[in-house]
């Protein structure tokens, strides 16, 4: 009898635990999300969004000539999103985007996948653009940044779910001038070695005459572009994000580094073959020395740096 109180008691007990878990669950939640009803709270509200200064002539005659169509309005942001085989955490990426502001567009770029990552952002809110083909992160941005209709880009990615706050200051930074608003990320700058990757985005600043960036960069999300910064970049180059990036500064648009998120930690680990090359930092340091050939190309060898006092010709 006493062994049989014991039991009940412990799976009282057990009940008790399992029911105060799911009532804090649910308080966490409610704030941002509201059962049954898709009412999210913003973080960005639409009284906020009301003292945006008015688009430029420019783009007012665009949306003049849009006017009639299907689908004619423009949503103030458009949140892109490239996805490969990230069902497990591609929908609460797609809630965090969907409650920055009410006037937007999440657009999700499927590619390559064999799990359901398509249907579960669609069921979260997102449009998806499906593609059978493996585009890689960086062609998934160049394809979601050419069909986005919002006057500001934002770019994330599908299998880190940052939350709608740590999203929500990139896209204020490119509604009040900003034209490229980047992740205060500069990498594990004291490890040592430090990783070339980390090296070859601080040296990039470095050329470009923007120390001051250190090693926000493109090649790191989240960030965000104007319609103007994707105006002069073109969305093709989104597929290589340092020449993007070299671009931008050298093109005269105002790019800063916004906001902190430690994707570093945030990033899942992914697991690589022991004593294996480390394909994707070849794949970013290549990128990197496009970038530096576009600059030599473009300013001169010395990509524009002064010669000091050397006259190399007297040496011929």
């Amino acid at each position: 009898m006493l062994q049989k109180r014991r039991n009940t008691a412990f799976y009282a007990s057990k009940s008790n635990r399992v029911q105060r878990k799911a009532q804090v669950k649910k308080r966490r939640l409610k704030s941002a999300y509201k059962k049954g009803t898709k009412a999210y709270k913003y973080v960005i509200p639409p009284v906020e969004l009301a003292d945006v200064p008015e688009l430029g002539a420019e783009q007012a005659m665009r949306d003049t000539l849009a006017q009639g169509t299907a689908n004619s309005h423009q949503p103030m942001l458009s949140v892109v999103i490239p996805a490969m085989n990230e069902e497990r955490t591609i929908g609460a990426v797609v809630r965090q985007a969907l409650r920055i502001c009410r006037d937007s567009e999440v657009l999700v770029v499927v590619n390559g996948s064999t799990d359901g990552t398509a249907a579960v952002a669609r069921r979260a809110g997102a449009q998806v653009l499906r593609y059978t083909e493996a585009l890689g992160h960086d062609g998934g941005r160049r394809v979601g940044a050419a069909a986005a209709r919002g006057r500001v880009l934002l770019f994330t990615d599908a299998d880190i779910p940052i939350p709608a706050e740590h999203l929500a200051p990139y896209v204020r930074a490119i509604l009040e001038g900003t034209d490229v608003a980047l992740n205060d990320y500069d990498g594990p700058v004291t490890r040592i070695p430090v990783h070339p990757v980390v090296e070859a985005k601080h040296a990039l600043n470095s050329m470009l005459a923007r120390p001051d960036l250190k090693g926000a960069s493109m090649t790191a999300i989240p960030h965000a572009l104007s319609r103007r910064a994707l105006e002069v970049i073109g969305a093709d180059t989104l597929e290589t994000p340092p020449l993007a990036h070299a671009m931008a500064v050298t093109g005269g648009l105002k790019v800063r580094a916004v906001h902190h998120v430690p994707v570093g930690k945030m990033n899942p680990l992914r697991v690589k073959k022991r004593g294996g090359p480390d394909l994707l930092s070849q794949l970013v340091w290549n990128d990197h020395l496009t970038a530096i050939r576009w600059i030599t190309d473009k300013l001169g060898p010395r990509g524009g740096h002064s010669d000091l006092g050397r006259v190399r010709s007297l040496t011929r």
